[in-house]
């Protein structure tokens, strides 16, 4: 065999069908996640879930009960070219009804019991929580097993019954007579949703469906040095499956909230400081304020507009390894736009000491005006 399902839901190979559902529902509440957040429960609580899904289903049952495997095709023995279809009995019943008129071989009943399916939240962050990690507590709405029925769907001292449409296959038959004899086809029973099992009287709180929609509070831990855009995976805190089944998971996306100063390029930040013309001129020290310390940065005399200046290793951790990007700082310098009479008088003798009183251009060939002159003589 190759999973004895039998045995991971304790029970004999002989039970019946009710056996089997309590000791799942048994089974179920001690490890439903919502309950028992171990991991290694979690992981039983699947193997569970998978094990009722399996022999909840009459034709899967059969199939494990001749020592084959519902998932992997015809039980051991049964090969040939009709192996995937039971034999040729079966086929020839699929398309001309049998010697006796009789139906197809139907799929069987589906489980009720079906996982979830994930869910996303959104959130932003500040630069600062992304850069070095933070755990902060969200709101989240999902749908959570019903504490009521425990995600069985049906009131308290009730049980579900056999389909009177579909008499508990999940499937209902029309044969249609043509030229080559009886053709039946099968579609689900809108009764009971290929389920096979109607609920006469569901749960209150849940209306039957074995979960609820409610807001909880989950704490997400972000890791340091994430970027934007990036998903974080919370296994088996999403959303709950109908008939109490495995949660899904939930992803958190992270967003970055927009910088008052710096940017973000991969882990390397990016600010712009203004210096005076003066300061830039001279040189001089100025504080930076990073993210996390205040960092003395060395103005060079004769400083030029547009110098970049690296500050290694006080930018944003790397994710996956060790160390931290770099911080790169841009600098302007500000040339003054209103000078009063002293001031321009001042300016002007330094130009002139400088012999900077007269605009000039550095190419080679001489200044502006010589070219120009140069051209109107023909040389």
């Amino acid at each position: 065999m190759a999973n004895d399902y039998y045995a991971v839901l304790g029970v004999r190979q002989d039970a019946t069908g009710e056996e089997i559902k309590r000791a799942y529902r048994r089974l179920a509440r001690e490890l439903h996640p919502d309950r028992n957040p171990d991991p290694e429960a979690q992981e039983r609580f699947k193997e569970i879930t998978h094990a009722y899904e399996v022999l909840s289903d009459p034709e899967k049952r059969r199939i494990v009960d001749l020592g084959g495997d519902p998932f992997g095709g015809a039980p051991a023995g049964a090969g040939g070219p009709f192996a995937g279809f039971g034999g040729l009995g079966d086929i020839m019943d699929a398309f001309f009804g049998g010697a006796g008129g009789g139906g197809a071989t139907g799929r069987g009943a589906r489980s009720r019991v079906r996982a979830g399916s994930d869910a996303l939240l959104r959130v932003e962050l500040e630069l600062a929580e992304m850069a070095f990690g933070v755990t902060k507590d969200f709101t989240v709405d999902t749908a959570v097993v019903c504490q009521v029925c425990h995600g069985a769907g049906t009131a308290a001292g009730t049980h579900t019954d056999r389909c009177d449409t579909c008499a508990g296959r999940g499937e209902v038959q029309s044969v249609q007579r043509t030229f080559l004899g009886q053709v039946v086809t099968a579609r689900i029973c809108p009764t009971c949703n290929g389920v096979g099992q109607t609920i006469p009287h569901p749960c209150a709180e849940c209306g039957g469906d074995g979960r609820v929609r409610t807001r909880r509070t989950i704490s997400v831990k972000i890791p340091a040095g994430v970027e934007a855009g990036m998903r974080i995976r919370l296994s088996g805190q999403g959303e709950v499956g109908s008939g109490g089944g495995p949660a899904g998971d939930l992803y958190v996306e992270v967003h970055e909230q927009e910088h008052d100063i710096f940017t973000r390029e991969g882990d390397d930040l990016h600010c712009r400081v203004s210096l005076p013309m003066t300061a830039a001129a001279l040189g001089t020290s100025l504080v930076v304020t990073t993210l996390d310390s205040d960092e003395t940065l060395e103005i060079r005399a004769g400083t030029q507009p547009g110098t970049e200046l690296r500050l290694r290793g006080r930018g944003v951790p790397h994710l996956r390894g060790v160390g931290r990007g770099d911080l790169i700082v841009h600098l302007d310098v500000r040339t003054p736009t209103r000078l009063d009479p002293d001031q321009e008088r001042l300016l002007k003798e330094f130009a002139a000491l400088r012999g900077e009183d007269l605009p000039h251009t550095t190419r080679p060939g001489g200044g502006l005006f010589s070219r120009v002159r140069d051209a109107f003589n023909g040389r």
